[in-house]
């Protein structure tokens, strides 16, 4: 019989052959893991480039149901395929009335400068 340093030791080194019962085994505990781990023990979301400033977000017009924001190009890192999850985040971030996340991106133009730069996006919501 082995000893148990042996059979950690093989089993951190993923030594068992396929098919044995220690692989099923190994498996298993892996998808238990996998499986069962509370999702708020990985919400740990990269910071774009710090926490928002107050002047970053700003609320241009609102009407109704509606409101439009000015949020500055700053709070996303580029390249970003995801534009619209991005600006949900850091709107809901940025803004306490919205940390609920209870709204929904209609509108997305780019604010951009003299070079054509982006420097920020007009958003509009709808909650």
């Amino acid at each position: 019989m082995a000893s148990p340093g042996r059979i950690l030791s093989k089993t951190f080194f993923w030594s068992y052959e396929r098919g044995t019962w220690q692989y099923d085994l190994a498996v298993i505990l892996i998808l238990a893991f996998v499986l069962a781990t509370p999702r708020h023990w990985f919400r740990d979301l990269p910071e774009a480039s710090g926490p928002a400033v107050a002047g970053q977000v700003q609320l241009l017009l609102e009407e109704g149901g509606r409101q439009t924001y000015r949020v500055d190009a700053r709070l996303l890192t580029p390249p970003k395929f995801a534009l619209q999850n991005d600006l949900h985040t850091a709107l809901q971030q940025a803004l306490p009335a919205l940390h609920k996340g209870n709204f929904s991106i209609s509108k997305i133009e780019p604010v951009r400068d003299e070079q054509g730069t982006v420097i920020a996006y007009r958003v509009e919501i709808r909650r």
